[in-house]
C-alpha cells in the first residue's frame, strides 16, 4: 500500500507539472499566438535573430516541442530557410533550458499569488487578459508540483530497491540515456524530464546521462508530429533530432568529467540537473551552429524533395449527395477548405517571391488562381441543385459556404491581380524597401496567412470564441496598416531613398493585404451576428 501511494503521489506530481506547462503554453498561445508566430517568422533573416526568435518564442511558450512544430510550419510553408530552421531550433533549445534554471530557482513561495492573479486575469473578456492569467495559473501549477515531486521521491531515495535500480543505471550510462529519453517522449516535454531527475539525489555521472537523455527524448515528439508532413518540415525535425543525438554521443563517455566538472562550477545552485540542461544545449549550440548549413545538405541527401503533380486536386462535389443535404454540404464545405488552400498557397508564393527577390514562385500563383475560379464556379452551381430535403438550417448552412467561397475568390483576384504585379515590378526594377519598410511588410503576410488559416479553423468549426478573435485581430490589421503608412510617410520627410523609389508599392501592397485581410474574416461575421455580438459590424466589448 505504501508503494502505491508514492506512485500515485508521483504520479500526480507529474500530471500537474504537465498540465501546468500545457496550461502556460495554451495561454501564451492564446494572448501572443499570432505576435509569436510574426516574431518567429520575421526572425530567420540571420543566424544570430533566428537564434534568439527561437529562444524568446520557447522562453513564452514553455515548450521547444510548440516551438520546433511552429518552426516546422513555417519550413512546410517556405518561410524559414533550413539551415536558419535549425539555428531556430538551436534557440529553442537553450530557451527550454533557462526555463528550467528559473522554474527550478526556489520560486515556490509565489506560486499562491501567481494562482491568485491568473485566476484575476483569467476571466477577463480579452483574449490577452485571459490567456495571460491561463500562462500565470500554469506557472503557479508547475511551481506547486515541484514541491510535490520533491516530496513524492524522497520514499524513493532511501528505497533500497531504488537504490539498486539507481547502482545498476549508474553502471550503464547507456541504459540510463534511452530509459530518460523515453521518460521525456511520454512526457513529450525533455523540460518536464529534467526537473523529475532534479527531484532525485544521484550520482553526478548518472545525472549527466539522464539529462542527456532526456534531451535526445525532447526531440523525438517534433518528429512524430511531422512524419506526414511536407518533406522540409520532417528534415527539420530530423536535423534537430540528429543534431541532439550527436551531441549525446559526444558527452555521454565522459559524464562523470562532466558532472564532477559542472559541481565545482559557480552556478545558481537550481540543481545539478539543470545547470547540466542548460550547459549541454549552450554547448552544443555553440558547437554546431557553424556546421548547420553542411548537416542541413546531409539531411537534404537522405529526405530529398518530394515530386507533386502540378494539376494534383481534391474533389468532394459528389452528384449523388445531392438528394441527402448534409451530405452534400459536407462534401461542399471540404471543397470550400481545399479553394482556402489553394488561395494561401497563393499568398505563399507571393510572400516567398517578395522575400528572396526572385520572380520564379509567383509562376504558380496564375495557375492556382485558375483553380480557385473554377472550383469557387462549381460549389456555386452544385448548391444551386441542392435536393428539395433541405430544411431552413442547410440554406443557411450553403449560404455560408457560398458567401465564404465568393470572399476567398475575392483574395485570390486581389493576390493574382494586385500583388503579383507589384512583387514582380519590384524584382524587375531591382527596387529595395528600406529595412523598418521590408519587416512592416513581411509581418503583413506574415499575419495574413495565419488570419487565413484560422477562418479555416472558424468556417468548419463555428467557434464562437475563436471568430471572435478573428474579428479583433481585423482591427489590429487596420491599426498595423495605418501605422505603416505613417511610419512610410515619415521615412519619405526624411528623405530616405529606399522609401521614395518604393513609395506607390508599399502602399499599394498594403492596401491590398488589409483588403485581402477584409474578405477572410468576414467568415466570422455570421457566427457572431447569430449570437448577437455584433452591433454596427463592431464587436461589443466585454
Amino acid at each position: 500500500m505504501e508503494s502505491l501511494s508514492v506512485f500515485f503521489q508521483l504520479a500526480g506530481a507529474v500530471a500537474m507539472l504537465l498540465f501546468g506547462l500545457r496550461l502556460v503554453s495554451d495561454g501564451m498561445t492564446d494572448a501572443f499566438g499570432v505576435r509569436l508566430k510574426t516574431a518567429l517568422g520575421l526572425g530567420t533573416r540571420t543566424g544570430l535573430r533566428a537564434f534568439f526568435s527561437g529562444l524568446i518564442a520557447t522562453l513564452g511558450l514553455q515548450s521547444s516541442t510548440a516551438t520546433a512544430l511552429m518552426t516546422a510550419s513555417f519550413a512546410e510553408r517556405g518561410l524559414i530557410r533550413g539551415h536558419m530552421g535549425q539555428i531556430v531550433l538551436l534557440g529553442a533549445n537553450v530557451g527550454t533550458a533557462l526555463t528550467a534554471v528559473v522554474v527550478s530557482a526556489g520560486l515556490e513561495a509565489v506560486a499562491p499569488a501567481l494562482l491568485f492573479l491568473g485566476y484575476i486575469m483569467a476571466r477577463q473578456a480579452k483574449p490577452v487578459w485571459k490567456g495571460s492569467g491561463r500562462a500565470l495559473i500554469g506557472i503557479g501549477l508547475v511551481l506547486v508540483s515541484l514541491t510535490l515531486l520533491e516530496q513524492a521521491t524522497e520514499p524513493l531515495r532511501n528505497a533500497p530497491a531504488v537504490a539498486v535500480f539507481l547502482a545498476m543505471l549508474d553502471g550503464a550510462w547507456p541504459v540510463a540515456l534511452l530509459f530518460a529519453a523515453l521518460i521525456a517522449v511520454i512526457c513529450s516535454s525533455s523540460l518536464a524530464a529534467v526537473l523529475l531527475i532534479l527531484s532525485l539525489n544521484l550520482a553526478p555521472g548518472l545525472t549527466v546521462a539522464l539529462v542527456l537523455g532526456a534531451n535526445l527524448g525532447g526531440a523525438v515528439p517534433p518528429v512524430l508530429a511531422t512524419i506526414r508532413a511536407a518533406v522540409s518540415a520532417r528534415r527539420l525535425a530530423a536535423g534537430n533530432l540528429l543534431i541532439r543525438g550527436i551531441g549525446c554521443l559526444a558527452v555521454l563517455p565522459f559524464a562523470g568529467q562532466v558532472g564532477g566538472f559542472l559541481e565545482t562550477l559557480p552556478f545558481l545552485q537550481t540543481g545539478l540537473a539543470v545547470e547540466t540542461h542548460l550547459a549541454f544545449n549552450l554547448a552544443l549550440a555553440a558547437a554546431i551552429w557553424p556546421f548547420t548549413g553542411l548537416l542541413y545538405r546531409l539531411i537534404t541527401h537522405f529526405l530529398p524533395d518530394e515530386e507533386i503533380p502540378a494539376a494534383m486536386t481534391a474533389r468532394w462535389l459528389d452528384e449523388a449527395a445531392l438528394e441527402t443535404p448534409p451530405l452534400a454540404l459536407a462534401g461542399a464545405s471540404r471543397e470550400a477548405l481545399a479553394i482556402g488552400d489553394a488561395v494561401e498557397r497563393m499568398l505563399n508564393q507571393s510572400r516567398i517571391a517578395f522575400h528572396r527577390n526572385d520572380p520564379a514562385p509567383l509562376a504558380e500563383v496564375a495557375a492556382q488562381e485558375e483553380r480557385v475560379d473554377r472550383r469557387q464556379q462549381e460549389v456555386k452551381t452544385y448548391l444551386s441543385r441542392l435536393g428539395r430535403e433541405a430544411n431552413e438550417e442547410d440554406k443557411r448552412r450553403s449560404i455560408t459556404i457560398l458567401d465564404y467561397v465568393i470572399n476567398l475568390e475575392h483574395a485570390g483576384d486581389i493576390i493574382d491581380k494586385g500583388l503579383v504585379p507589384m512583387v514582380r515590378k519590384k524584382i524587375g526594377l531591382g527596387l529595395w524597401f528600406s529595412d523598418e519598410g521590408y519587416k512592416e511588410l513581411d509581418r503583413m503576410f506574415l499575419m495574413t496567412e495565419e488570419n487565413l488559416r484560422m477562418a479555416q479553423t472558424v468556417f468548419m468549426t463555428r467557434d464562437r470564441d475563436l471568430a471572435r478573435r478573428l474579428m479583433e485581430v481585423k482591427v489590429d490589421i487596420r491599426k498595423l496598416e495605418r501605422q505603416s503608412s505613417q511610419h512610410h510617410l515619415i521615412r519619405l520627410r526624411e528623405g530616405q531613398t529606399e522609401s521614395h523609389d518604393t513609395s506607390s508599392l508599399h502602399l499599394d501592397m498594403l492596401r491590398d493585404l488589409k483588403r485581402i485581410n477584409a474578405h477572410i474574416v468576414a467568415v466570422a461575421q455570421p457566427i457572431l451576428d447569430e449570437e448577437g455580438l455584433l452591433v454596427e459590424s463592431r464587436l461589443r466589448s466585454g
